[in-house]
């Protein structure tokens, strides 16, 4: 189910992909595919990803603050691009509870230093809001430019599709290395080789019903790439509806989303178990995005 959330209001449509093409995980996007993937940069190196929510707002982590360009468009990032704009950074809005150590609200906002035309390159995502529902094995993608694995890093902008983990099966994942709170959600498979990593932090993870793309996550951490059981980690967008509206001075779209999984094991809160699944898996090929990783 997709509703708007009542009382938001937008001038323009969001999460709508004019590019349309054929998605499967693990490969080089196609240009306009993700058209709010942004390139967050220094000294005219990608650094973090980010998604456009506004013609003047980008959506990233806390832990991504400190660089001074964004690139919007941005498809190859060795090559010259009519379709690609670049904006200086006016503000950076950090949450005010961001926890370094354990990532927890890692979330930021940045302001352009000029607002941008929507194109068929360019163009807003729509944000989950308060309350929405993402279950177990519900379809998502995330994509980036990030390492690819042993330090190989794309020109190209990447894509991959995982399913949710719900937070009771990622906080068994992840007993010992990190707490699992209700401001997170997780992603990835069981078996592994899938996964974001070194470079993809604050980029979206998204997940499609029918009408638009929703962005539920923004990548923050995880254990490797794409190792057995230890999906990556994101911050929880709908949890940050207030804060958003709040910082940004405007109004992004954002939907009220629940998917349709019969499976009900990714509910929001964290209950803490005694007795964690013990799966069996097989290592699957890896292939990786990349992400910002605790060790």
């Amino acid at each position: 189910m997709l509703s708007l959330d009542s009382g938001v209001l937008e001038k323009r449509w969001c999460g709508i992909v004019t590019k349309a093409s054929r998605i499967v995980g693990g490969q080089d996007a196609s240009p306009g595919r993700w058209p709010w993937q942004v390139s967050i940069q220094t000294n005219n190196s990608h650094f973090c990803g980010g998604s456009l929510i506004t013609d003047q707002w980008v959506l990233t982590a806390a832990h991504c603050i400190g660089s001074s360009q964004v690139h919007l468009g941005a498809y190859n990032l060795s090559q010259s691009n009519p379709n690609e704009e670049i904006r200086g950074i006016a503000l950076s809005v950090v949450h005010l509870d961001y926890d370094r150590y354990t990532y927890n609200n890692d979330i930021a906002l940045l302001k352009l230093s000029a607002r941008v035309n929507f194109t068929d390159y360019i163009q807003p995502v729509c944000l989950a809001s308060h309350n929405s529902t993402f279950h177990e094995g519900t379809h998502s993608w995330v994509t980036g430019f990030g390492d690819l694995g042993n330090r190989i890093f794309p020109d190209i902008l990447q894509e991959v599709e995982i399913p949710i983990i719900g937070n009771n099966k990622c906080s068994c994942y992840n007993q010992g290395f990190a707490t699992i709170t209700e401001n997170m959600m997780c992603a990835g498979l069981d078996q592994g080789g899938k996964d974001s990593c070194q470079g993809d932090s604050g980029g979206p993870l998204v997940t499609y019903n029918s009408l638009v793309w929703v962005q539920g996550g923004v990548v923050s951490f995880g254990y490797g790439c794409a190792i057995p059981m230890k999906p990556g980690v994101y911050s929880r967008v709908s949890n940050y509806q207030e804060w958003i509206i709040i910082n940004n001075g405007e109004r992004s779209t954002l939907f009220h989303y629940l998917s349709q999984s019969p499976d009900r094991t990714g509910q929001i809160l964290v209950r803490q178990t005694k007795l964690c699944p013990n799966i069996n898996y097989v290592k699957a090929p890896e292939w990786v995005l990349s992400k910002i990783h605790k060790y």
